[in-house]
């Protein structure tokens, strides 16, 4: 038995004198409240009104039974507001910066259609787990390590000219006597620099004998994404952000390095739920596939596929 909404009908009957405004104030037809007036009537075990009247007149028990009737409908109704208020409570979300605004955006609306308002914090990965550590988001997209990601993004080098090769080699940066200009660069942007990106790419750049120098972290991606526009320098980033940028985009030949993103949660944030409805939209916002290749259906290797084909 509806035990919540028998006393919702029983309360607005008795309120109203009859079954049928009853069940109208009630929200029910009146078959229905006479149906669960009847039900609560037999689980108690006594009659709540005269039947013998014309209009719904309270029995004396009925009149005991009313006003704890009405606590329960009143309680129900407070907890079902605050069921939906506690729907509506933004979800603070720690995000990198290498989403752009358009995926940030379809994110939040895609967010709503599930039923969850998104309040997003856009910032680098050191900071997104400071966020999540100290409790001020309740769940944040961490930085991890490809072997511990749910979604990955390929990395690989883009710069201003079509470099007419499918892979760029970092040898070929090497400086020698017959190399004009001045050295080329390759730019780290903040999301990149991180321990599972930087350094394998510095051990490779000492390996092939580049400069120090050739290997750069930067401190936002204007900067650097300026640096490789007007000059011959290279920017490691996904395909989808040298896309944005108008950038000629090819993945490694030495290595394969990719960003990797998991989604970790406060002391009292519960990510599952999130993950669960939300997964695929991360996956997109990111330019991500996954480890098991179901959420955002490789999206972004396919980018990077058509690149390197269009260049051989």
């Amino acid at each position: 038995m509806d035990l919540v909404g028998a006393c919702r009908a029983f309360v607005n009957v008795s309120e109203r004198g009859g079954f049928t405004v009853g069940a109208a104030a009630a929200g029910m037809s009146q078959p229905v409240a006479s149906r669960r007036v009847a039900a609560l009537e037999e689980r108690f075990g006594e009659p709540l009104f005269e039947r013998t009247s014309r209009r719904a007149v309270l029995t004396p028990f009925g009149r005991d039974m009313l006003p704890v009737a009405r606590q329960l409908v009143r309680a129900a109704d407070v907890l079902l507001h605050e069921a939906e208020a506690a729907k509506r409570k933004p979800w603070r979300l720690a995000v990198p910066g290498v989403c752009s605004t358009a995926g940030l955006a379809r994110l939040v609306a895609e967010a709503r259609g599930h039923g969850v308002t998104l309040d997003l914090r856009v910032a680098a990965p050191a900071r997104r787990e400071e966020l999540v550590h100290a409790q001020q988001v309740r769940a944040a997209l961490l930085a991890v390590p490809p072997d511990e990601a749910t979604w990955s993004v390929p990395l690989g080098l883009a710069g201003a000219q079509d470099p007419g090769v499918k892979r760029v080699y970092l040898e070929t940066l090497r400086v020698g006597r017959a190399s004009p200009g001045p050295a080329r660069r390759i730019w780290i942007q903040p999301e990149d620099d991180v321990p599972h990106i930087r350094d394998p790419l510095t051990r490779l750049r000492d390996a092939v004998g580049l400069r120090p120098a050739q290997v750069v972290a930067a401190d936002e991606l204007t900067t650097a994404a300026a640096e490789v526009l007007c000059t011959r320098d290279l920017l490691l980033c996904s395909p989808a952000q040298a896309a944005e940028l108008a950038l000629d985009w090819r993945p490694l030949g030495e290595i394969t390095l990719s960003r990797g993103f998991a989604l970790a949660a406060a002391a009292d944030g519960n990510p599952q739920h999130i993950a669960a409805r939300l997964g695929d939209a991360l996956a997109r916002c990111l330019g991500a596939g996954t480890r098991e290749g179901t959420q955002g259906g490789g999206q972004a290797r396919g980018r990077a596929a058509a690149a390197g084909g269009a260049a051989g």
